[in-house]
């Protein structure tokens, strides 16, 4: 698969670097380095583009500038995009009014488009967008890409006997690299201390997504993020959890 990243800062390097090192080999990532700096409102986008893109089937959108947005239908004309992944880690450089109109300038011109908020909640068929709303989509490269990077997924092989964390598999990691990290740390532990520990390693890494309160979730979007990724810890840690009961007046084993 032919991937365009779309980037203006570390951010989105970052995020490069992890899909070039771990992501399918057959996968070929080129970058874009989009204007540091663009005007409120973008009369003619191609006054901004290259003269050449190269070509893509999916492009991934990592700007931290918000004007990119209004460049990314021009850009999948020029490179022939099937999919385009634009990322929302901060409402500064991507606000939900206008990844909603993004969704349908894409669907104009026939481009399946994704929005996911934060960016770690993309899964192969849907995306999230606020705390209780998730949208689905139908596009086999954007589909192609979740399967290996969005919303984490680790496969945890703990021991019956002891519940120690065996090994640590990491399924689908999160696309800046944060749950292969989480991963590592976690073999070793007590089903006791996984759900905990993962928010702490996932704070450390650390994550790259907002720590502005954000509106739709009533609550920070790296908190959310960690939030998914304990989440999945917790579920599968669940069934060897000892339960604890308390006698009043006793002290609990």
């Amino acid at each position: 698969m032919r991937i365009l990243a779309i980037i203006n800062g570390e951010y989105g390097r970052r995020h490069v670097e992890n899909i070039r090192s771990h992501g399918p080999q057959d996968w070929l990532v080129e970058t874009w380095q989009a204007p540091a700096f663009l005007p409120p409102v973008i009369d003619y986008p191609e006054d901004y583009l290259p003269q050449d893109i190269p070509p893509a089937e999916l492009l991934l959108s990592f700007a931290e500038v918000r004007g990119v947005a209004e460049l990314l239908p021009e850009i999948a004309q020029m490179s022939g995009a099937q999919g385009v992944i634009a990322a929302v880690d901060s409402e500064a450089w991507l606000p939900r009014g206008l990844a909603r109109q993004l969704r349908g300038w894409m669907e104009k011109i026939g481009v399946v488009c994704v929005t996911p908020k934060p960016l770690c909640s993309l899964t192969e068929r849907d995306f999230g967008v606020t705390r209780r709303q998730r949208i689905s989509y139908e596009s086999p490269v954007i589909s192609e890409f979740a399967r290996y990077f969005g919303q984490p997924e680790l496969k945890l092989s703990v021991d019956p006997e002891t519940r120690v964390i065996l090994a640590v598999e990491t399924r689908r990691d999160a696309v800046c690299g944060c749950a292969r990290y989480v991963a590592q740390g976690l073999v070793g532990l007590s089903v006791e201390e996984a759900e905990e520990k993962a928010g702490l390693l996932h704070h450390h890494y650390p994550c790259l997504a907002s720590m502005g309160k954000d509106g739709d979730f009533d609550d920070t979007l790296m908190h959310v993020s960690g939030n998914l990724l304990k989440d999945n810890v917790l579920e599968q840690v669940k069934p060897f959890l000892q339960d604890r009961y308390i006698t009043p007046g006793e002290r609990s084993e």
